[in-house]
């Protein structure tokens, strides 16, 4: 019985990134043998079992074949003879199919320290083409080491375009899915996650909504880089500089799908594109079952995201409606996540990436004037119901009057 540090844990160490997560592959065991060490059985499908003592997981040197679609169309088989290589040819990439023993020594029988020295993603076998999960995974790795300077090699980019197009990807479930999402869109560069699945054809079939965006320009004196999926990509790309949550992040992603939904002869301009891009915000949401925080943000941002830039003219009215909206009595952190991901969106234009943007300041001073107002005052003067509503609401539209008067130059 030989034990093995896998996958990532090695990736990273040869890296000098630092070790999180460990995995570890069991060659030579059986369910009994470690059972009989105290190890507890957890795998639903192959065998892994907790560590008595540190709780990580270890799992038994395994094979796998194809058997069906999807994420979960396989049928795994375990035993003693299993060899190391084999069980680390089943891996997706070369730089995570190395292994480490109990003395430091590497097993690396696919060349994966040579692709980290040449700063490759290169798939370890063509069994790569049979888990769709992959082409995600792979993405979600160039965005990780983009900063590293790592690229997917042409012909694993060649085999996530073939899967790509042979409709694998619709049998990904909603959750593998936005598992990959979201956790590529917290890399540190995930504006190259959409690129990569963008290049191998992926993005048209997970988000065609987005896809669609890239070729479709905008007025250039608001927008210098013109392209609409380029501009998109420098949001998500800014939101990731600012260390924005996943909020923000899906936010910035979605926040232009209306642009995508002009007709021709209406560009560059795209009047009400917010309002027209709801729909789409909806149906990627709902694709992807993603979690509640992040659809709401995403769909308030598409609809009031141009309200957001012109904050120092709205009307005091349209202030009050705006702050309504977004129930900022109640829920604060909401309003300053939109403000987050305006910013980022003014932020993600050529040449303007530093620019001052002096509506987040002036949307801060709107909501706490209008927080300001006190209730207890108009119930103590004998409003009540519908009444005392309508009192509040009064009151917080002459403060927020007094308050653009104040913040005039």
């Amino acid at each position: 019985m030989q034990i093995y540090k896998v996958g990532g844990a090695v990736r990273d160490r040869l890296l000098g990134r630092p070790v999180t997560d460990i995995d570890w592959v069991v060659v030579g065991a059986t369910v009994e043998q470690m059972q009989a060490q105290g190890y507890r059985p957890v795998g639903a499908d192959f065998p892994v079992f907790l560590h008595p003592h540190s709780g990580e997981e270890y799992a038994l040197a395994r094979t796998e074949r194809k058997s069906g679609r999807g994420y979960g169309g396989f049928t795994f088989h375990a035993s003693p003879e299993v060899t190391l290589e084999e069980d680390l040819v089943r891996r997706d990439l070369t730089i995570n199919a190395m292994a480490e023993d109990e003395q430091g020594q590497i097993t690396d029988p696919y060349k994966g320290q040579q692709d980290l020295q040449d700063r490759i993603l290169r798939h370890v076998s063509p069994a790569f083409a049979e888990d769709p999960l992959r082409v995600l995974r792979v993405a979600r790795f160039a965005a990780r080491y983009a900063g590293l300077g790592f690229q997917v090699a042409p012909e694993t980019l060649a085999l996530m375009r073939e899967l790509s197009e042979s409709g694998e990807l619709q049998a990904l479930t909603a959750e593998r899915s936005w598992k990959e999402i979201a956790r590529a869109l917290m890399e540190e560069q995930p504006q190259v996650f959409i690129q990569v699945l963008r290049d191998c054809g992926a993005l048209k079939q997970l988000m065609p909504e987005l896809d669609v965006l890239f070729g479709v320009p905008q007025p250039a004196a608001h927008h210098p880089e013109i392209d609409t999926g380029v501009h998109t990509l420098s949001v998500l790309e800014q939101a990731a500089r600012h260390n924005q949550p996943l909020t923000v992040r899906w936010a910035c992603l979605l926040h232009d799908l209306g642009k995508g939904l002009t007709p021709e002869e209406e560009w560059p301009r795209h009047i009400a594109h917010e309002h027209r891009g709801l729909k789409a915000i909806k149906a990627v949401n709902q694709r992807f079952k993603v979690p509640r925080d992040c659809q709401e943000l995403a769909l308030l941002m598409g609809e009031y995201h141009t309200h957001g830039h012109r904050a120092l003219e709205l009307k005091a009215s349209t202030l009050l409606e705006l702050l309504q909206r977004f129930d900022v009595y109640r829920r604060p952190q909401r309003f300053e996540e939109f403000i987050a991901a305006c910013e980022m969106d003014a932020r993600g234009r050529l040449g303007l990436e530093e620019r001052d943007y002096p509506q987040a300041a002036y949307l801060r001073g709107a909501a706490d004037a209008a927080r300001a107002v006190a209730v207890q005052p108009l119930v103590e003067k004998g409003f009540t119901g519908q009444g005392l509503g309508e009192a509040i609401k009064r009151e917080r539209l002459n403060a927020l009057k007094a308050y653009k008067e104040s913040a005039k130059p």
